[in-house]
């Protein structure tokens, strides 16, 4: 493990920091930081506080809460040996939860589940003072971090991301060669095409859907924004405010074209024979070793398949076929994101600060996971060459007073857009029938969408 990897990535980290909208500053207030005031008032800034230099005494006892489940008994008792070298006096328990998106919330509910976890999509921006201390000023911490608007609320963060993902498709690149596929599929029925080529030319799965998985399933979801339609502003404005959203576009943009990929592959046969007895582990084995051509995954798989045999230089990672006005473009995003308790001691609190500020700045967890780090001017991993004249999108912010409008409109919907499996679940059980249709599918993501819009004042 390479620790402190400093590189200029000034090209990408450009189109990245241009993508982020400005917002006007505030002072973090203690009223601000939610139920704790006096502790969260007493905690110091993210941005002031200097690891390995600052309170190398305190003395914590942290738990901290993971959806990394193959890492707690590997890298990250590494990096805790590491940050104990600075401080001695902090001991770290990391815990690793399989079903986290489902389990986490219930988790939070108690208040006594940790110090430390990742921050689950599902909470509105609103409660989230209820539950993690404020990082700072979101106009401060812009200046060294990206990708700070998911959890960021009234200009005060509470999230710091992880790492970044780009979310395209992880394919394995002997099998494309075997299948005579020589250009990249930039289209839904280009990519279709190539897999049906997979299919008669080869013995892999032209596409493995990880179904029984079900979180693996939401991986499509964030496809439907940047990746579809090239425009920063799509997620916060363009899915709230336009009329049916979901309904085929004559380009074959958008979340249809998303959507029509995998209803389509599935009604092919391009898929495994039986969905529920995938396999997500024993999945990156055989991706490495041919038996599977494509998965749709974030770029954080990427280094997972690599890992998961001998062939590793075999895998590679492409945009998701889509192409819009002649162009590809790729959604950028963050991973989960660092969430410190703010029921936790004030000296939990700053060790947990501390530790994340390591983890964010010096450990290399991003690089090492094939992410996007999330501090400007870091080295990219290697994979992202593969997107050389690809535009990479990330969502600007909501506009003030619209902060949880998605939120608002996802869940009342009950469409749960890259919060619930469930969704994309239906779209590949319906495929195999062929009942109901695609376009009855999104006709009626539409009607409730539709609905959903009009409750809460985004269109007329």
């Amino acid at each position: 493990m390479k620790f402190w990897r400093r590189f200029g990535a000034a090209g990408l980290a450009a189109i990245m920091a241009a993508s982020l909208a400005g917002c006007g500053g505030t002072k973090v207030t203690a009223t601000e930081a939610g139920k704790e005031e006096k502790v969260a008032a007493e905690v110091p800034k993210f941005t002031d506080l200097k690891v390995g230099e600052d309170y190398t005494d305190i003395k914590a006892d942290l738990r901290f809460i993971t959806h990394k489940t193959d890492l707690v008994d590997t890298t990250f008792q590494e990096y805790v040996k590491e940050f104990q070298k600075m401080y001695p006096g902090v001991t770290i328990t990391y815990e690793g939860i399989t079903s986290y998106a489902d389990d986490i919330i219930t988790r939070l509910t108690t208040g006594d589940w940790g110090d430390i976890c990742m921050v689950p999509m599902q909470l509105d921006k609103n409660e989230l003072k209820n539950y993690f201390v404020p990082y700072g000023d979101k106009t401060e911490l812009e200046k060294k971090y990206i990708m700070l608007n998911n959890f960021s609320y009234k200009n005060v963060v509470y999230g710091i991301p992880s790492a970044g993902n780009v979310q395209g498709i992880v394919y394995n690149k002997k099998v494309f060669k075997d299948a005579g596929i020589t250009e990249i599929p930039k289209t839904p029925d280009e990519f279709l095409a190539a897999l049906q080529k997979i299919k008669d030319n080869t013995d892999a799965i032209p596409l493995y859907t990880n179904f029984a998985a079900n979180w693996t399933m939401t991986a499509w979801d964030a496809y439907i924004t940047g990746s579809a339609t090239g425009d920063p502003d799509y997620a916060n404005k363009g899915l709230i405010h336009s009329a049916n959203p979901f309904e085929k576009r004559a380009d074959m943009t958008g979340p249809y074209a998303v959507y029509y990929v995998l209803y389509e592959a599935v009604a092919k046969g391009l898929t495994e024979e039986d969905p529920t007895t995938t396999d997500w582990e024993g999945s990156k084995g055989l991706m490495n070793n041919g038996k599977i051509a494509t998965m749709a995954l974030g770029s954080w798989s990427v280094v997972q398949m690599q890992l998961a045999g001998d062939h590793g230089e075999d895998i590679g990672y492409m945009p998701f076929p889509i192409t819009v006005d002649g162009k590809q473009y790729v959604s950028a995003s963050p991973d989960y994101n660092y969430g410190v308790n703010v029921n936790s001691s004030q000296d939990n609190q700053i060790a947990s600060m501390l530790y994340v500020k390591w983890l964010t700045e010096e450990s290399d967890f991003s690089y090492d996971q094939g992410g996007i780090p999330v501090c400007l001017g870091e080295k990219y991993p290697d994979v992202y060459k593969m997107f050389d004249g690809v535009k990479l999108v990330i969502d600007n912010p909501a506009p003030d007073g619209e902060e949880t409008l998605y939120n608002d409109i996802n869940n009342d919907s009950e469409v749960g857009i890259n919060v619930s499996p469930e969704g994309v679940s239906k779209i590949l059980e319906a495929a195999t029938t062929g009942t109901p249709t695609l376009d009855e599918l999104m006709a009626d993501r539409n009607s409730r969408w539709t609905a959903s819009q009009k409750k809460f004042g985004a269109i007329k």
